[in-house]
């Protein structure tokens, strides 16, 4: 995959998230993906966790919003890293604003592995 096809999967998958649209987020993620936040000892695995996890993301917010990419990209080993900022506007308009980096690795074409870095509390966790 090119250093372009692995930024437009990034820009995809956050796109999914910001526009709290499961199936654009899961179209980026193979079936089994490892999806863990390294800050916070979460470790999710699989299309059936991470999705509990993004719809318990959205409904703790009224928005979400990632921006200000900066990319290092890896495409001879299939991987990609990705410093932004995020905005989170609470229920109540208030804004939480966090500065993370995502580490991802592909297998055929999709991220099998999501390693967070998160600033701040931790919005993705998944709670039974």
């Amino acid at each position: 995959m090119t250093r372009d096809a692995l930024i437009a999967l990034v820009q995809s998958y956050f796109s999914g998230v910001d526009g709290e649209d499961l199936d654009q987020v899961l179209a980026t993620l193979t079936e089994d993906c490892r999806f863990s936040v390294e800050t916070h000892g979460v470790a999710l695995n699989g299309h059936a966790e991470i999705g509990g996890m993004m719809t318990q993301l959205w409904s703790r917010h009224k928005a979400v919003l990632h921006d200000n990419f900066q990319f290092v990209c890896d495409p001879e080993n299939g991987a990609i890293a990705a410093r932004f900022r995020v905005v989170n506007t609470l229920h109540d308009g208030t804004q939480v604003h966090k500065s993370n980096c995502n580490f991802f690795t592909l297998k055929n074409g999709k991220f099998d592995t999501v390693a967070v870095y998160m600033a701040g509390e931790n919005t993705l966790e998944r709670k039974p």
